[in-house]
């Protein structure tokens, strides 16, 4: 395992980048490993040929901005890596560069990114290599590996330090700290790719194992993307349903601790006393003839639009039985057929 980063930079690592990787991982490999009915010589890149390895990685760049101590990776672009040479295209990366460069002014080379379990000696030959564009380059590594254990996101951020070892300064790979950063459009993005349903019938999200830990830990619900898109109200109530059940579960841990501290199972904690008994006080008043009034009013309303709207959907089913019915026997009549009553 690498040691702990000291440099004190603070890294926020936008989902967009491990969507992309794990974007860029799950093509390479659809290429490497095509399905019987699209095994055909064209989709296969020339770059890579039929002795590929089967521990194949993905290389690319990740870019961003950094204000101060903050260094906040906002997305990334693949890489031409030669596998003969273990070395990136040059003329490639600077070309992507400055294509970048004219979108997004804003943003420049932080680092680059590859897949595998973990960073070894080949990756620090790459990373010296991008020095010559950021002198401090920071490693992003997806482990696409399947980790049913594994409950934090199979990402890591390596930077590089000189230490001496054996009386030999040379540079490696440090652990550095990160935590996500994400917005809204991310979230949407995110939901919407989770929707989609590839030509086999499967689920988008079930392509690729890093996928589905991103979306678990972005806090989507599971049952929200079972939801049809069209029925948004539905997804409302979902997401109102899965915060009432983790406010459930907290309230319960706290309860339950409060008891055992009154049985004396546990030493009695006068300051979480105090913020527990400041948390009721900051509490509405639910415990009153009023709200009961209300409460039951409001609870009535819901039932009554709730029966109007099952009437009306019956109601609108009979109109087009009643339809039916009539369109058949009107083209019996006009037949000659005999005419049985109907009810």
């Amino acid at each position: 395992m690498a040691p702990s980063s000291s440099s004190g930079l603070t890294f926020k690592l936008h989902p967009l980048v491990m969507l992309n990787i794990s974007d860029h991982f799950t093509r390479v490999k659809t290429q490497l490993n095509p399905p019987s009915s699209s095994c055909a010589p064209g989709n296969i890149p020339a770059a890579v040929g039929a002795t590929f390895p089967q521990n194949f990685r993905v290389y690319g760049c990740v870019i961003g901005a950094q204000r101060g101590r903050t260094v906040e990776i906002f997305n990334s672009f693949e890489l031409v890596f030669d596998p003969t040479t273990d070395s990136l295209d040059g003329a490639f990366l600077e070309k992507k560069q400055e294509l970048y460069q004219k979108v997004f002014p804003g943003f420049y080379v932080l680092g680059w990114y590859s897949t595998g379990s973990e960073a070894n000696e080949s990756d620090m030959h790459i990373h010296k290599a991008l020095m010559d564009i950021n002198e401090s380059p920071v490693y992003v590594l997806l482990n696409p590996a399947i980790n049913h254990a594994q409950k934090d996101l199979p990402v890591t951020i390596y930077e590089s330090e000189f230490h001496v070892i054996d009386g030999i300064p040379q540079s490696i790979f440090v652990d550095a700290s990160y935590t996500i950063e994400t917005v809204e459009a991310e979230r949407i993005s995110v939901d919407h790719v989770a929707h989609l349903k590839p030509s086999d019938g499967g689920s988008a999200a079930t392509q690729c194992k890093p996928f589905i830990l991103i979306i678990i830990f972005l806090h989507i619900p599971v049952e929200l993307m079972l939801i049809p898109r069209c029925c948004a109200v539905a997804a409302h109530l979902t997401g109102i349903h899965s915060a009432i059940k983790m406010l459930n579960s907290r309230i319960r841990v706290l309860f339950q601790y409060l008891v055992a501290m009154q049985k004396g199972d546990i030493p009695c904690d006068d300051s979480l006393l105090r913020q527990a008994a400041s948390l009721l006080r900051s509490l509405p008043a639910a415990h009153s003839e009023k709200f009961n009034d209300n409460f039951l009013m409001e609870y009535n309303d819901k039932l009554l639009m709730s029966y109007l709207a099952i009437i009306t959907n019956c109601t609108s089913n009979m109109n087009e039985v009643v339809d039916k019915v009539k369109t058949a026997y009107a083209k019996k009549s006009r037949t000659g057929g005999s005419r049985i009553p109907f009810m």
